[in-house]
């Protein structure tokens, strides 16, 4: 089985991932995986995968799609060679111009968003920058709210895609999301 990352937007998937998907007989994903890998797939048989409990029983050659990373909250915890994508995480840095060597990761997508905004506060007061996977329903505001005045707050909502936004603001005066797809950057 092989896991490839797609990356977070169109074309953020790489040269080995593109090799593998344009020689594959056996895709999975979600639909979105699916869309911003469809160039590259050839003749593979492709399914949207309706039961993620289910994927450790796909064939070997199988080929799995994850969005981002699979290694950053994605896929990459089945068994199998795993291909990176570019993440949210790397292209959400790049977009700001700062190192991410000091950064500490906390997912909030899907998971108790009061246990990752006490972590993220927790790190920045570490002296960590704090990259944080946001999911919808995660509020911005409780997440200024928990930290010292004037920390710093990026949302960056739809990394790599056209309507990509980069907005930038503090724990006083914190940004908002301007899509349902967004990921967070403070303390940096």
């Amino acid at each position: 089985m092989k896991i490839i990352g797609v990356g977070c937007g169109p074309g953020m998937i790489t040269e080995e991932g593109i090799s593998v998907l344009r020689n594959a007989e056996l895709v999975f994903g979600s639909l979105r995986a699916i869309e911003l890998a469809g160039e590259y797939i050839s003749s593979a048989e492709v399914h949207e995968i309706t039961d993620y409990k289910a994927l450790r029983s796909l064939p070997e050659d199988a080929v799995i799609l994850s969005t981002g990373d699979p290694l950053m909250a994605g896929l990459g915890y089945l068994p199998g060679d795993v291909i990176p994508g570019i993440s949210s995480m790397q292209a959400a840095y790049a977009k700001l111009h700062i190192p991410w060597t000091n950064t500490a990761i906390v997912n909030a997508h899907g998971k108790n968003h009061a246990e990752a905004i006490s972590k993220a506060a927790a790190d920045i007061r570490n002296g960590h920058s704090v990259f944080l996977i946001a999911d919808p329903e995660f509020s911005i505001e409780e997440l200024a709210a928990s930290l010292l005045p004037d920390t710093k707050i990026a949302v960056c909502s739809n990394l790599g895609y056209e309507t990509e936004t980069v907005v930038e603001g503090t724990s006083s005066n914190p940004p908002s999301p301007v899509s349902r797809l967004f990921c967070v950057v403070c303390g940096y």
